[in-house]
């Protein structure tokens, strides 16, 4: 083999692995995300407002019965949707929007991120972007990633997708998804409350009943607080460094 020939093979190489370089990569202090505005966990404010979240839906059966609670308690909620699962379950995704919660990209097949390339993971998230937008006219400005793994890069590339990503009040993991009992999920949440914070439920992937159980309680224990549950992006404008613009949403959810 020549030197020429050495020389292509080994660009070649190069070219393909960067092509197809996945995200085991560095991860700052949470400090620097926050400082940054590129990640949230909660925000500190002196009103007492919190923001629940709901992952992996919607859900036919669960998301229709939390809405049901929400508008019951004239409360909001973002809901951090898979994009294949807003296909499966449009007018869960109409309901979401038209009874003036958020929306926001969790995305198209909930992954790893930390396993895809580059290219991949700006798949999962325009994916997930255009099946929202199809079903609810919405436009995300949001995202939130799978099981919460996150590094340098995968932010940047969240960044570079014009998404802020949001995680969640490390006191305020439910971790409703191992159903732990309905007084386990009320508990953590009521004995934790803090101005701001960002509360994780999940309205997909198996029982979600204690989850709608716990909520049951937790929306008027909190209410008699003095607490309102407001959408994420109406928790930011309380921090500057979080320029969210509003979601976008066309007409079209009426279609069919």
């Amino acid at each position: 083999m020549g030197n020429v020939t050495r020389v292509m093979l080994l660009v070649i190489i190069i070219l393909f692995a960067s092509n197809h370089q996945t995200f085991a990569a560095h991860q700052s202090d949470r400090s620097y995300y926050e400082e940054k505005g590129d990640v949230v966990w909660e925000i500190k404010t002196k009103h007492k407002m919190v923001a629940l979240t709901f992952d992996d839906g919607p859900d036919t059966r669960y998301t229709n019965t939390i809405l049901d609670l929400l508008a019951e308690h004239n409360a909001s909620a973002t809901f951090f949707v898979v994009g294949n699962r807003v296909e499966e379950a449009p007018e869960v995704a109409k309901r979401i929007i038209k009874e003036g919660n958020e929306i926001a990209n969790h995305t198209n097949t909930h992954p790893n991120l930390s396993t895809l390339s580059q290219s991949e993971l700006d798949k999962e998230i325009k994916d997930a972007e255009q099946a929202i937008f199809n079903v609810t006219g919405a436009r995300p400005n949001l995202f939130r990633p799978p099981l919460g793994l996150y590094n340098d890069e995968i932010v940047h590339n969240i960044r570079e997708n014009d998404y802020i990503a949001v995680m969640w009040s490390w006191h305020q993991d439910t971790y409703d998804w191992r159903n732990p009992g309905v007084e386990a999920i009320v508990n953590k949440v009521l004995k934790n409350i803090t101005n701001g914070d960002i509360i994780l439920f999940h309205d997909y992937g198996g029982d979600r009943s204690q989850t709608v159980k716990a909520l049951a309680i937790i929306l008027p224990e909190l209410q008699k607080k003095g607490y309102q549950f407001v959408t994420v992006s109406e928790l930011l404008k309380e921090d500057k460094k979080f320029q969210v613009p509003l979601m976008e949403i066309q007409e079209k959810n009426e279609r069919k």
